[in-house]
């Protein structure tokens, strides 16, 4: 073989080795999203977070890898939404109160006795009303909703005084998070709101800031909010959805399978999550009462229906409210 045919073997062969490398770092590349809540670690949220990230590691073998952040590390809500806005590989446990600031109707997910059981939860997930609110929100505001099977049961008021009816809240500030949803339903229901972050709640009952809150059982011993509050009453005004969101610029990067892989695993670990809560929820209501806390449950659920509804009135998402029920068939 002549020098000049070895040199162009020599190079054809090195062209084709470089031509294989874009599909072999394609192939071989990895993706991390980091994962922000505002609960404690001791929380059945993070557990489930924690299990999700378990899921989709052992299912794309480890292309793919959720890094949870508890108690805020990342930063504040509000901050990390804007910062998912703006496509980065970030996620926040977050809610339809606060989606509501982008997508007005989809606030009703978070209203007042809207939906009241497992089974009406996941009926939304097709509900054609939700689905097209959750494609604006991806379309126009960068927010992919990866999952809203992650429910918290049932809020209830804890305060220091015992809540039988809307008039018992009357002249109490309750602290909510920041959103129109969360603060006219609070408002609907006879008490004032204060928008609060949620390490801020305990430090402001101590300094009377706030007269109580309005939290599910399973965040109380976390958050020690039985040493500073009497009465856990039984309101269950809000059936708390939470949403597990991403960016949507980020979530169009990723290969299909590992899209799939993401929202697959995080519908079954917010199942398996929001069933265990349900079964905890017993348990930490007799902790509570052993604690000192009294637990108040003849609370009149059909006055309580009535007032708020004017959360949907003052709002004007009546309508969209009445749209999903048709849909679900509630």
């Amino acid at each position: 073989m002549s020098v000049v045919t070895r040199a162009t073997l020599s190079a054809a062969i090195a062209l084709l080795a470089l031509a294989s490398v874009p599909a072999e770092a394609q192939q071989a590349r990895t993706y991390n999203l980091k994962f922000n809540h505002v609960l404690g670690p001791q929380e059945p949220y993070h557990a489930g977070f924690m299990d999700w990230a378990k899921r989709v590691d052992a299912r794309t073998k480890g292309q793919l890898k959720i890094d949870v952040f508890h108690s805020a590390q990342l930063g504040r809500e509000e901050d990390i939404l804007e910062q998912i806005r703006q496509g980065a590989n970030i996620g926040q446990n977050t809610d339809s109160a606060r989606m509501g600031n982008y997508v007005p109707g989809i606030a009703v997910m978070n209203g007042p006795y809207f939906a009241e059981t497992l089974e009406e939860v996941a009926k939304l997930r097709k509900a054609p009303t939700v689905v097209k609110w959750n494609e604006e929100l991806a379309s126009k505001f960068g927010f992919k909703v990866v999952s809203f099977s992650w429910v918290q049961v049932y809020r209830h008021f804890f305060t220091n005084k015992p809540i039988r009816t809307p008039d018992d809240l009357k002249g109490l500030r309750i602290r909510t998070p920041p959103a129109p949803i969360w603060q006219e339903s609070i408002r609907a229901l006879g008490a004032t709101p204060v928008a609060m972050a949620f390490g801020e709640m305990y430090p402001g009952l101590q300094q009377r800031a706030i007269d109580g809150v309005e939290l599910v059982y399973n965040n109380i011993p976390g958050g020690r909010f039985y040493e500073v509050l009497k009465f856990a009453n039984e309101t269950k005004h809000i059936m708390l959805i939470n949403f597990q969101v991403i960016s949507s610029k980020w979530f169009d990067s990723l290969p299909k399978d590992l899209q799939t892989a993401l929202i697959e695993e995080c519908d079954a670990a917010g199942e398996a999550t929001s069933k265990e809560i349900f079964g905890l929820e017993a348990k930490v209501e007799q902790d509570l009462k052993a604690r000192g806390m009294t637990i108040v449950k003849d609370v009149d659920l059909a006055a309580f229906r009535k007032a708020g509804d004017k959360a949907y009135e003052v709002l004007k998402i009546g309508a969209d409210k009445a749209a999903v029920h048709k849909e679900i068939g509630k």
